[in-house]
């Protein structure tokens, strides 16, 4: 009986800890996986492929089925209730066979009995593998959204990767390595008039990061204003530095973007630094909008002053704000009446926008002074 004790008590162990730990910190280091998340996936693949593989082919709860795993080896315990009589030989262990493995054992104790892993059949070690590589996958997916995740709201480089036929969303794969993934640029997204082929380099900013069955969706724009913020803080030493603030971005992708600068700190020039020597630094946001026009002007907290600067390139006689109102008139002088409103309406639109949607009424010299005439002969005759 001494014996018997002595083999009851010996846990079938094989000395693999240490060989899979080394495993899953290579998997870390390669895929970003945290090591004690594959230790619980191999956990639970093991415990899984205990319950289906048992002779008598009872699917015992998961509370019953007890995996140690870590650096010093592997080993399983099936758990018991220890009874005076045996009713269910899956869950329950006479009291007199329950003490072999636990010398102190009082009827209602749980039992923990250790089992031969190695007995597992080709079944069970498939569906073991089979967890363990959906673990992965899922494991895999959380790090990607991560990382993604963080991304939002910033810009990135891609490849253009495919059009999609009939809707005209292009497939753009960002990212490198094990974090490459596929971001989708919707055609309401895209900059009217451009064009796209695959392999072409893509600048783009992330709209959101979602969560999806195969990895995070990404979803990009080339038309957001802050498209061209993130570009300028890319060219712009200053802006990143915090010399330079950009306080507001008004535009018309493909055609046309207003842009509003201040100097954080004296004796920087704002515009100056985001135009660049010969222009370089403009010209590279520029380039990377498709030829898209930029105009950068001084941001003030004069209203008055900043109205006017956000007509540029047109000059600005006067400005007078309307008292109670989001509103102002502007008076040109008569040639620069057209260049201040643009073609379309398209300077005042991006000036108003600029100056946070100021209602603009812009008169010319001449249409002003023929407006306050009549006013005045009333008076003089009042």
């Amino acid at each position: 009986m001494a014996r018997k004790t002595k083999a009851a008590k010996q846990e079938p162990q094989i000395d693999v800890g240490a060989e899979i730990f080394a495993s899953l910190r290579e998997l870390e280091k390669l895929k970003g996986i945290p090591v004690d998340y594959m230790v619980e996936r191999l956990k639970q693949a093991l415990a899984n492929a205990y319950r289906k593989d048992r002779e008598d082919h009872r699917d015992v709860p998961a509370d019953n089925v007890v995996v140690n795993l870590d650096e010093h080896g592997l080993s399983i315990h099936l758990v018991k209730t220890a009874v005076e009589e045996v009713e269910d030989t899956a869950l329950e262990i006479q009291i007199d066979a329950a003490r072999n493995y636990q010398e102190n054992a009082q009827v209602g104790d749980q039992i923990h009995i250790p089992v031969d892993y190695q007995k597992f059949g080709r079944i069970a070690a498939q569906t073991a593998k089979q967890v363990v590589i959906q673990g992965i996958r899922e494991a895999e997916r959380g790090v990607m959204y991560e990382s993604y995740s963080s991304k939002a709201q910033e810009l990135l480089t891609g490849t253009v990767s495919r059009i999609v036929p009939g809707t005209g969303d292009v497939i753009v794969r960002v990212g490198q390595g094990n974090e490459m993934s596929d971001a989708l640029l919707r055609k309401d997204e895209q900059i009217p008039g451009e064009t796209y082929v695959e392999g072409q380099l893509l600048r783009v900013y992330v709209l959101d990061v979602r969560r999806a069955d195969r990895g995070p969706m990404v979803q990009v724009s080339r038309t957001h204003p802050n498209l061209v913020r993130r570009l300028f803080e890319l060219e712009t030493p200053e802006i990143a530095e915090g010399q330079v603030e950009i306080r507001n971005i008004a535009r018309e992708a493909g055609s046309r973007t207003k842009m509003a600068v201040r100097a954080a700190m004296e004796g920087v020039d704002p515009v100056g630094a985001c135009v660049g020597p010969r222009g370089d630094r403009v010209n590279a946001v520029v380039e990377a909008l498709n030829g898209e026009k930029i105009e950068i002007v001084v941001w003030s907290e004069d209203p008055c002053e900043y109205i006017k600067a956000a007509l540029s390139p047109a000059d600005v006689l006067s400005v007078t704000l309307v008292p109670g109102q989001k509103a102002c008139r502007v008076v040109v002088p008569d040639d620069q009446l057209s260049l201040a409103i643009g073609k379309e309406g398209q300077n005042a639109r991006l000036a108003a926008r600029l100056c946070g949607n100021y209602k603009i009424d812009i008169k010319s010299a001449s249409q002003a002074k023929a407006e306050e005439a009549p006013a005045e002969d009333g008076t003089a005759e009042a």
